[in-house]
């Protein structure tokens, strides 16, 4: 009997950007802008072009893109990847880049100045459309230079005056103030803040920004000659005995104001350790409201900073600059408290 060669399946003929405008009865230029989630496509329009996208198994060819001068990639660059906080602002940018056919590519600075610099330049040399930065470390001369060659949003970096790039924030200053406010409120005069060491920011940095708003919050409460702030170290185990150091000092203050739940979590933890009841002995308002404050065994006060609106406001202002905006924007968004148990309402 002679052996049936197996039949090959039918070569499917590939499918192009003209493929999708045919298919929706579209423009070229249509699909190009609601793949670009350009400004002004209707919902329709978008449905459209989406369906027959999925209907043909569309998958457009990076390559060509970067080499019609666009990659459809966002460089997404951390300060941190250890800090709760900043899933919440990785979901903003997912979420905004989703119906755009953008993607992210992610890497982490580690709050190092060159491993930041070699970073943003070998998203430069993938030809990545912008790039966003969260909390980088480097001076603005330098970020200016790099906005040269591609868009950039800083998040996390207080330079209203930049012209080059755009920056998109929480009012640090106000948070802090809210922290402070809150605690007055609850009877506490005697309140210290809890920062990183003062070699570990810069000015332009959320965490000077939020020194700033508790100096300014004493002050107007007669409280300017007693606003300690205690600097603790970045990496354990320094930190940690630094934090026993201050729950064990004959001086410690009746409450706290943190610069982040990063170290707000940490404290709380360690006064556990210790037999320090929170608020009874100590009241505590950490910052970023992240999703382990909340849990019941943590239950911290914090203020909420929102990471999901900065990611996703960063992100809406790089596609606005990738389109062609020129003037720098400077975003500031408003912070709130969320109350938990480490803050007690009256002592």
């Amino acid at each position: 009997m002679p052996i049936r060669e197996k039949s090959k399946p039918a070569k499917r003929d590939r499918v192009t950007i003209r493929t999708v405008a045919a298919h929706a009865g579209v423009s070229v230029a249509a699909v190009s802008k609601v793949m670009r989630n350009a400004y002004g496509v209707s919902e329709s329009l978008r449905a459209r072009v989406t369906r027959s996208i999925e209907e043909l198994g569309y998958r457009p060819s990076r390559t060509a893109r970067g080499l019609r001068g666009r990659s459809f990639t966002i460089g997404l660059l951390l300060v941190d990847i250890r800090n709760p906080f900043l899933p919440e602002v990785i979901d903003g940018v997912n979420g905004v880049l989703a119906p755009s056919h953008y993607q992210a590519m992610i890497g982490v600075g580690e709050g190092r100045m060159q491993l930041e610099t070699s970073l943003i330049e070998s998203m430069i040399d993938y030809k990545m459309d912008g790039l966003i930065l969260v909390a980088p470390r480097l001076p603005t001369e330098i970020i200016a230079e790099f906005a040269g060659q591609v868009p950039i949003v800083a998040v996390g970096y207080h330079d209203g005056k930049a012209k080059t790039f755009d920056t998109v924030n929480t009012d640090d200053q106000q948070g802090a103030e809210i922290a402070v406010e809150a605690l007055l409120k609850c009877g506490y005069r005697d309140i210290e803040m809890l920062s990183l060491g003062a070699r570990e920011g810069h000015k332009v940095s959320v965490v000077r920004q939020r020194e700033i708003g508790y100096r300014r919050a004493m002050l107007r409460s007669g409280l300017s000659s007693s606003a300690p702030i205690s600097h603790i170290p970045v990496h354990s185990p320094k930190r940690e005995e630094a934090m026993r150091v201050f729950l064990a000092r004959s001086d410690r203050p009746r409450a706290v104001f943190c610069w982040s739940d990063l170290d707000a979590i940490t404290l709380l933890s360690t006064a556990a350790e210790m037999g320090v009841r929170i608020p009874e002995d100590l009241a505590v308002v950490g910052y970023d409201n992240s999703t382990t404050a909340a849990l019941s065994l943590v239950n911290l006060a914090s203020i909420d900073q929102s990471g999901r609106e900065l990611g996703e406001a960063a992100t809406r202002t790089l596609l606005s600059r990738i389109e062609g905006r020129s003037e720098a924007e400077h975003l500031l968004l408003m912070p709130s408290l969320v109350r938990r148990k480490s803050l007690i309402d009256s002592l």
